[in-house]
C-alpha cells in the first residue's frame, strides 16, 4: 500500500529551513518544477509554499531562530497535536516548539526524539497538508537516520503506534498496513559529528536525470544514483545551502 493524502500518524508535509529562500526558490524550481508562492503577511514569517501545478507539495522558510542549521523538517499528521507532544516528552524526547496555532490552517509542535533527531507534528484544520504524496515530484519516503535503532524503534512505537517491519537491514516503519518510511544505522563509517535526523525522499520519474538536474544546479550528490538490492533507485543531494534530501523512482518505494 502506498499512503496518497495526509494520514494520521504518516508523513503529511516537509519544510525546507534555510538561509537564502531566494536561492531556494531558484533551485527547487530548476530540480522539481516547483513554483514558490509566499505569504505577503508581516505575521507570516515570510512562509513560502512550493507547488507542483496547482498543488501545494513542500515549503521553505527563513532560519528563524539562532542556530538553527539550513535542513528539511518532516511533519507527521496527528489529531491532537498537545497530546502527542506530551506522549514525547512522557517517552524521554522533547518539545523544541511547543504546541501552537497557525492562523486557522492547523496546530503543530516542533519535536526532537532521545538522539536529538527533529521533526514536526501537524493538526490539520483548514490545511491538511501536501496535496500529492508519492508521485513524482512529491514526498514519498522519509528515512531516520540514528546511532541506537533499538530505542528508536521503542520511542516512535511508542508515540505514534507505528508498525516495524522485520526486514534485518532495512526496518520500515508503517500505518494501517502501509509502510512510509525506513530506519538506517549511522554506524562508524559516519563521522562522529553527523547527529540523528530524518531525512525526506521526494519520488521523480528519473532519479538518473534528477540528480543530474541537482547538481547542475549548484548541488551535491551526497550519493550518486544507485540501485538499492531489492530496492528503488536512489540518489542523495546536498542543497547549494546545505540541507539534505534523497530521490527515489516514483512507484517503487517501501
Amino acid at each position: 500500500m502506498k499512503i496518497t493524502e495526509p494520514t494520521p500518524g504518516a508523513p503529511c508535509w516537509v519544510e525546507l529551513g534555510t538561509s537564502d529562500v531566494d536561492a531556494a526558490k531558484v533551485y527547487y524550481r530548476e530540480v522539481f518544477g516547483w513554483r514558490a508562492e509566499t505569504d505577503l503577511r508581516p505575521e507570516a514569517g515570510g512562509y513560502t509554499v512550493f507547488l507542483l501545478g496547482a498543488a501545494p507539495v513542500a515549503a521553505v522558510t527563513p532560519l528563524y531562530a539562532p542556530g538553527q542549521p539550513t535542513a528539511w523538517t518532516v511533519s507527521f499528521a496527528t489529531r491532537d497535536a498537545d497530546a502527542l507532544a506530551a506522549a514525547v516528552t512522557e517517552a524521554g524526547g522533547r518539545q523544541v516548539r511547543a504546541p501552537m496555532d497557525v492562523f486557522q490552517q492547523g496546530r503543530f509542535a516542533v519535536l526532537a526524539d532521545p538522539e536529538g533527531a527533529l521533526f514536526s507534528v501537524w493538526q490539520a484544520r483548514d490545511f491538511a497538508g501536501a496535496a500529492l504524496l508519492n508521485a513524482p515530484g512529491s514526498l514519498g519516503w522519509v528515512e531516520l537516520a540514528t546511532r541506537d535503532e533499538e530505542a528508536a524503534k521503542h520511542f516512535y512505537t511508542q508515540v505514534f503506534g507505528w508498525t516495524v517491519g522485520t526486514h534485518e537491514d532495512y526496518p520500515q516503519w508503517g500505518v494501517d498496513g502501509a509502510d512510509f518510511g525506513g530506519l538506517s544505522a549511522l554506524d562508524e563509517f559516519y563521522p562522529d559529528d553527523v547527529r540523528a535526523h530524518w531525512l525526506p525522499y521526494f519520488a521523480v520519474a528519473d532519479v538518473d536525470g534528477t540528480a543530474a538536474r541537482a547538481a547542475e544546479s549548484g548541488g551535491m550528490l551526497l550519493v550518486p544514483p544507485t540501485d538499492v538490492p531489492e530496492g528503488p533507485r536512489i540518489a542523495v543531494v546536498r542543497d547549494p545551502q546545505g540541507a539534505s534530501f534523497g530521490i527515489h523512482r516514483a512507484g517503487t518505494e517501501g
